[in-house]
């Protein structure tokens, strides 16, 4: 950015200010949107938490998450199912705390990650995801007219790319 800043003020000194301020505006608008955004899916997770229902989606996922991550605990398991809850929500901002959470309730293989810790990482790197909220928000910022028509590619990009990860996982760990 500094270089790009010298570059005009030698080229174009009379356009330094200007695109400076449109280039704040613009950074302060998506940071805006983007907080918004995040406070509404923190808020529903909260209200998730709060009425149960975050209980009862750990429960539903239970069966998967006992099936990828063997051994580990109940309470796990359900950080596990809520950070699997939010990035399917396309919300990765609001998955990080109990990302977080998860790796440190699982047990690391002596100095190195273990498997659990390793699959973890990498299904919440890739997260799949049905609804990237997050880009759709930028989208409509940025003034597209079909901002949902990333649903679908976003999806099948996720599911492969957990695919892969997950695979390499077993062959490499």
């Amino acid at each position: 950015m500094l270089v790009s800043v010298c570059i005009l003020t030698f080229s174009s000194p009379d356009r330094v200010l200007p695109v400076l301020m449109d280039s704040m505006k613009s950074a302060v608008d998506y940071t805006l949107l983007l907080a918004a955004v995040y406070a509404l899916w923190n808020g529903l997770f909260a209200l998730l938490e709060a009425t149960g229902l975050g209980k009862a989606i750990s429960k539903a996922l239970r069966p998967l998450t006992r099936k990828l991550f063997k051994g580990e605990s109940d309470e796990t398991y359900h950080y596990i199912s809520m950070n699997f809850s939010a990035n399917f929500l396309g919300m990765g901002g609001a998955a990080t705390p109990l990302g977080i959470k998860v790796i440190e309730s699982m047990k690391p293989d002596g100095n190195r990650a273990s498997r659990n810790q390793s699959l973890f990482a990498v299904i919440n790197c890739t997260s799949i995801q049905l609804i990237p909220a997050t880009v759709i928000a930028l989208r409509v910022s940025a003034g597209s007219m079909s901002a949902g028509d990333i649903i679908l590619p976003s999806l099948i990009a996720t599911i492969l790319s957990t695919i892969v990860g997950v695979i390499l996982v077993y062959v490499f760990k």
